[in-house]
């Protein structure tokens, strides 16, 4: 792989390529870090979707706290995905999931961008092995999945594929710590990677009880977000069950606990998603809402997420709260 146009910590311009919710994610959460976005989508209306969606998550970030100079002013959309990566030190795909359309264009990618540009994929399952086959150049393809919304949400995790030379991983995983993202860097390829199918696995089980009738979409929410919820926003479940061990920590818990893993209490198996699940999922999300809509709950989850990592000091208070003047 050549060597790319300048060093992690040196980059200024970014393209993103797909503007969706994640596409357009990461193009406000790079905005607000003071870099140049040039963003390219082949949807008609993608232009005014992607100011729209900058502009509501904008609040937020400006909580989040602004890099000199950040503006949504330097956002430009160009009329083409080679305009889109001309001139630019860094790539972050966001196209639909669908490996075929991955594979095309992330060969377009890899023909299109300056030489050495490093490329990532923001593919939730994928691997970049899978992925990487049609590109001429694929040893500066990685995946970095992020996690809904990329602007506030701060895990990114990156990994290669089999022809991903190792040192543009290495330089994807700092461009992103200088990016202000918290990196996982993988040493192998996992589908799904580690978040998703942790994820995937809490998911499954939320199916199965709402098709079973075991339980409500409102009180599935409930019991993570006033439970484990709220430990997890700061100890993740390794550490959390270590706990459950008293002072003899992980291994009293699992010789006290092991046991129950033979339970019959999970089943990973996805339920069929038939109409009837998936009737029974709409409606309970739509009566959970309770009157709000979509953008009323998002607004409503970034305040929260800001909230959790205020009160777990990962961002520093407003002066107004550090003075003493609210309460």
């Amino acid at each position: 792989m050549p060597q790319p146009p300048c060093a992690p910590t040196a980059v200024r311009r970014v393209a993103c390529i797909g503007a969706g919710v994640i596409g357009g994610g990461w193009a406000a959460h790079f905005l607000a870090r003071g870099y140049d976005v040039t963003a390219w989508d082949p949807a008609p209306d993608a232009a005014g979707k992607l100011r729209r969606l900058v502009a509501a998550a904008w609040p937020a970030l400006e909580q989040l706290g602004l890099a000199e100079g950040a503006s949504p002013d330097r956002l430009t959309v160009a009329a083409s995905l080679e305009e889109a990566v001309a001139d630019a030190q860094f790539v972050q795909e966001s196209a639909p999931e669908k490996l075929e359309l991955k594979r095309g264009l992330l060969a377009r990618l890899a023909a299109a961008a300056p030489a050495g540009a490093v490329i990532a994929s923001s593919t939730s399952g994928y691997p970049m092995t899978d992925m990487q086959t049609e590109a001429a150049d694929p040893g500066r393809l990685v995946v970095g999945h992020p996690f809904n919304p990329p602007y506030l949400i701060p895990l990114v995790e990156v990994v290669g594929g089999e022809k991903t030379d190792p040192a543009a991983v290495e330089w994807a995983s700092r461009f992103y710590e200088a990016a202000g993202k918290s990196v996982i860097t993988m040493d192998r390829e996992l589908p799904g990677f580690i978040a998703n199918r942790l994820q995937e696995a809490l998911w499954r089980e939320a199916l199965h009880m709402v098709a079973g009738g075991e339980a409500t979409v409102r009180d599935i929410d409930a019991s993570i977000t006033e439970g484990p919820g709220l430990r997890w926003a700061f100890m993740g479940p390794c550490l959390t069950f270590a706990l459950a061990g008293g002072e003899g920590g992980m291994a009293h818990m699992l010789d006290h606990f092991g046991p129950s893993l033979k339970s019959p209490w999970t089943r990973l198996e996805a339920p069929e998603l038939d109409e009837a699940l998936r009737t029974a999922m709409v409606e309970g999300c739509d009566e959970a809402a309770d009157g709000r809509t979509i953008a009323q709950l998002a607004a409503e989850r970034d305040q929260g997420v800001i909230d959790v990592l205020r009160a777990t000091g990962r961002l520093p208070r407003p002066r107004s709260d550090e003075a003493g003047g609210t309460e």
